[in-house]
């Protein structure tokens, strides 16, 4: 690797590091409150709302439903309008989020539906507020499942970084496409693949371990 390169790598990667951190960090924050809100919404629940959450599940589904290039390209105007631009890693991150935090919240709602119901109903018979059953009750117990579903976020935000660098959000998706695939340079889109590839599995052994030590501490306490 020239030192060219090496440069153009390293800007490459700290913009799809802060990309994906800034992105992943909002996505858990919106997607964690949108499933607790499915869930606890359904029929039967503690804040039972059946004809809101039937619409609110619909929004979400069609949210879900646009591919992410098509999401980036509709929502360059909120990105002109929140961040000033509509190039950069700072405009990428806002389509990135609306479109990546419905994803989570289906899947946060999953991990929390598998919760035991009868500690539910155990904290609901003692009287404990709604939000208190949520945060020290819900999130707790689903908690290890909520780490595979964050981790499984970051590397699903990873590969939509490269998808937004194709239309000028910088980043190894950039790289990879104006060096590897429209210069011919097979050098920068190998650099860029296994760069990426090593990102993926270090996060998922982070979040593997993490999700683990969990279950473990539960374990030993119980």
């Amino acid at each position: 690797m020239n030192d060219v390169m090496f440069d153009v790598i390293k800007q490459a990667l700290g913009e799809t590091i802060y990309m994906s951190l800034v992105t992943s960090v909002f996505t858990f924050i919106i997607g964690t409150i949108l499933g607790v809100i499915l869930v606890v919404t359904e029929k039967g629940n503690i804040l039972q709302a059946a004809r809101f959450n039937k619409l609110f599940g619909t929004v979400i589904n069609i949210i879900r439903s646009f591919p992410t290039m098509i999401l980036i390209v509709v929502l360059l105007p909120l990105s002109r309008f929140l961040v000033g631009t509509t190039i950069g890693a700072n405009a990428a991150i806002v389509p990135l989020v609306i479109g990546l935090a419905p994803f989570l919240a289906r899947m946060v709602e999953n991990n929390i539906k598998e919760v035991d119901h009868g500690k539910i109903e155990a904290a609901i018979s003692m009287g404990t507020k709604s939000i208190t059953i949520i945060t020290r009750v819900l999130i707790p117990e689903a908690l290890p499942s909520l780490i595979r579903s964050y981790t499984l976020c970051i590397i699903t935000v990873i590969g939509s970084t490269t998808l937004a660098g194709a239309i000028g959000a910088g980043g190894l998706g950039s790289v990879a496409l104006r060096y590897g695939y429209e210069r011919f340079e097979t050098s920068y889109m190998i650099t860029t693949v296994v760069i990426l590839v090593v990102l993926v599995q270090v996060i998922q052994i982070i979040g593997d371990i993490i999700a683990k030590l969990i279950i473990k501490k539960r374990f030993k306490f119980s």
